[in-house]
């Protein structure tokens, strides 16, 4: 397809066309860095000019806030948010969901894409601090409101601190993350996996005897 076929295809279907650009920004930015992320590189993974990624993003921090607020937040939603707001038992569904996390060297050494931009960023541009804060506060929100229901069923301790417990998980895996991901090491975040589901079934109740 040339790229005047492109243009004219793109412009019919502008939400493709900012959907690739989002996809093809994460992609850059997880692997450079956003600071270190090439815009052409980008323009050539979406297949796309410099004029249509201006029409959708006014500038290169407009790309990175919607990479956070549409493909990393989607990123949270399936993998915590969803499964643990929809659970029945959700003490059960968050060891799951942790046990679930991609533990080989190459996972271990991209790191999680919400943590790498909130240490790049965070102190850089107010823009990125806020929607990565917002998108914790959601993370440790949700982990809370869930270890909250686990209590009333009886799974979970009653004197636990729902919330400290929720902020506990969150950082305690967000820190494996950026361990394994400097040592570039699957089996440090495995380890990290595990603790932490020791760590979760040790909060449930003791078993009743007789």
């Amino acid at each position: 397809m040339s790229i005047a076929t492109s243009e004219v295809t793109n412009r019919r279907d502008p939400g493709r066309t900012r959907q690739r650009l989002l996809m093809a920004g994460f992609e850059e930015v997880y692997r450079s860095g956003f600071q270190g992320c090439d815009l052409n590189a980008i323009l050539g993974k979406a297949g796309v000019t410099k004029g249509a990624l201006y029409h959708h993003f006014d500038s290169k921090d407009a790309l990175g806030h919607a990479i956070l607020e549409d493909v990393v937040a989607k990123i949270t939603d399936d993998k915590w948010l969803t499964p643990l707001r929809e659970s029945d038992t959700p003490l059960d569904t968050l060891i799951t969901i942790i046990e679930g996390t991609f533990t080989d060297d190459e996972h271990a050494a991209g790191g999680c894409p919400l943590n790498n931009l909130a240490q790049e960023m965070s102190r850089v541009e107010e823009g990125f601090r806020a929607r990565t804060a917002a998108l914790f506060t959601t993370w440790i929100d949700t982990v809370a409101d869930a270890l909250t229901r686990a209590q009333a069923q009886g799974s979970l301790r009653p004197e636990v601190d729902a919330r400290a417990q929720a902020q506990f998980v969150v950082a305690a895996y967000e820190g494996y993350m950026s361990i394994a991901k400097s040592l570039q090491s699957g089996a440090v975040l495995e380890a990290g996996v595990r603790q932490l589901v020791s760590h979760l079934n040790s909060l449930r109740p003791e078993p009743q005897n007789g």
